[in-house]
């Protein structure tokens, strides 16, 4: 039997956070007998599906930290050499300059750059480096991959988008894992004692794209003036405890459950009542994708992109509206809705992890 061909995902650092769940969705479900994925992660990751990855074939191959570039392009070009890929995908954004090039110089023939992300001017310390990196994002590249037009054009400019020269992968789930679930619903509400709240979930890392502080500042308000609510918010990350400290400040820490990084996450969109997304940038954002599987009504601010709202459940709003035009918003879904589901609306938008997991095997297996 004719072994698989490996592909080289760079994945930077596994936090547990979204492009780490799209490269799994999508490595569960790719024939590993014709493609296997080799995770090429560094050394400081602190959420590894070890026993997940190696059990389904893949190997998880760990080199220092980018931040020690000249150790990391080493290491990595000792690693490329030694496995002879034929394919090298990369994940970190404006960062894949770095290992693209190290892909370059093994003469790896095929050399993928994959936009996941944009960015926003609020941001302006990362944007420094990501505005100056940008320009060189193709120059090691062979193709390049993004999760949506926006995050595209973003990254490789018009010019390459409007040749279709970006080729677009959706971020794609199982969407029968997110399926609603009444009976999960209770089970879950009654294990986090939130039986009778109306409950807001947000799920992202805790750094400064995902606007933690802003979502406090809504939920606060709302809470204030409707005692009956919870916040819930799930993952982990750098500014977790700066957020714990605000809530703490402003006496709402009964009412906002921090659960951390979860295997269960597909459970705990069922105890929710509202999605709220208020992100200062996405390149997708592949949760609001989840969360309407779910059959859940999301509210996300307009700096999300608008192929991300699939079904009617989905408001946008500008960062600049006050807080209380937020909390309007939220106010008028507090009442006892059926929750529907909507697969077929799913699928059609192309985010069915199986359809596009054939696409993407067949799309290797053309450039080889």
């Amino acid at each position: 039997m004719e072994e698989p061909i490996r592909v080289a995902h760079i994945v930077g650092k596994m936090v547990g956070g979204g492009v780490e769940a799209f490269i799994m969705n999508y490595y569960r479900h790719i024939n590993k007998d014709k493609i296997q994925f080799d995770f090429i992660i560094d050394s400081d990751s602190t959420f590894v599906p070890r026993d997940e990855i190696e059990s389904l074939g893949g190997r998880l191959i760990e080199i220092p930290p980018y931040q020690k570039l000249f150790k990391y392009t080493k290491e990595l070009r000792k690693v490329l050499r030694e496995n002879k890929y034929k394919i090298v995908h990369s994940h970190l954004n404006t960062l894949s300059v770095f290992p693209l090039y190290c892909a370059w110089r093994e003469k790896v023939p095929i050399r993928i750059a994959h936009s996941h992300s944009t960015s926003n001017k609020k941001e302006w310390k990362k944007n420094i480096i990501k505005n100056l990196l940008r320009p060189f994002s193709k120059v090691f590249a062979t193709n390049y991959f993004a999760c949506t037009e926006h995050a595209g054009r973003w990254m490789f400019g018009n010019k390459e988008y409007d040749n279709g020269n970006v080729y677009i992968l959706n971020n794609a789930i199982d969407i029968n894992d997110f399926l609603y679930d009444e009976n999960e619903r209770k089970i879950k509400r009654k294990e986090l004692g939130i039986e009778n709240k109306f409950v807001i979930g947000h799920i992202g890392r805790f750094v400064e794209q995902k606007n933690h502080s802003f979502l406090i500042d809504i939920f606060n308000q709302l809470h204030n003036q409707i005692p009956n609510t919870s916040l819930m918010l799930i993952g982990q990350g750098p500014l977790q405890n700066e957020i714990k400290e605000k809530v703490k400040k402003l006496k709402i820490d009964d009412s906002v459950l921090f659960l951390g990084q979860r295997e269960d996450v597909n459970k705990l969109y069922q105890a929710m009542d509202l999605f709220l997304f208020p992100s200062l940038y996405e390149g997708l954002g592949m949760v609001m994708i989840e969360a309407q599987s779910s059959g859940l009504p999301c509210i996300a601010s307009t700096e999300v992109p608008k192929i991300a709202k699939v079904n009617k459940n989905v408001e946008f709003i500008d960062l600049n509206e006050t807080i209380d035009e937020w909390v309007n918003k939220i106010k008028k879904y507090i009442k006892d809705e059926k929750r529907n589901n909507d697969i077929n609306k799913m699928k059609e938008a192309g985010y069915s992890i199986e359809k596009e997991a054939k696409k993407l095997e067949e799309y290797y297996n053309k450039l080889l």
